[in-house]
């Protein structure tokens, strides 16, 4: 694998990473919309007596709703920040060992190739 390829792997699992951490709170959220909206249509149908519990219920839901966004928002900041440090990382990781790398698997080669060469004379010679 090339030093590319590795710091690509390495962006696709970050990003993996960043959907999968992103997505529980994001279908929390959904959820939560989702009962506001049966509260909402159960405020219509109730009775006017009931009209105040049901305006309680849907503030605290609505308080609900703010903390769960809340929360969206750090996950999403810290997401952004787990992308940028992988991104570093891959940087750092393709200018310290990539180059190297591909010089090692160069040599490697070119005595293996040398090697073969030989034996195929030694072999030719006898």
């Amino acid at each position: 694998m090339s030093a590319g390829e590795i710091a690509g792997l390495i962006a696709a699992v970050a990003f993996v990473l960043l959907v999968g951490v992103l997505a529980v709170p994001i279908l929390k959220l959904g959820r939560t919309v989702d009962e506001l909206t049966l509260t909402v249509r159960d405020l219509r149908t109730e009775h006017v007596a009931k009209t105040s519990t049901t305006v309680d219920e849907t503030n605290a839901l609505l308080a609900s709703t703010n903390v769960q966004l809340q929360r969206v928002d750090a996950i999403t900041s810290n997401a952004q920040t787990v992308t940028g440090n992988a991104a570093a990382m891959s940087s750092l990781f393709a200018a310290v060992l990539g180059g190297p790398m591909v010089r090692t698997a160069a040599f490697t080669y070119g005595v293996r190739r040398a090697l073969a060469r030989r034996r195929q004379r030694l072999g030719s010679t006898r």
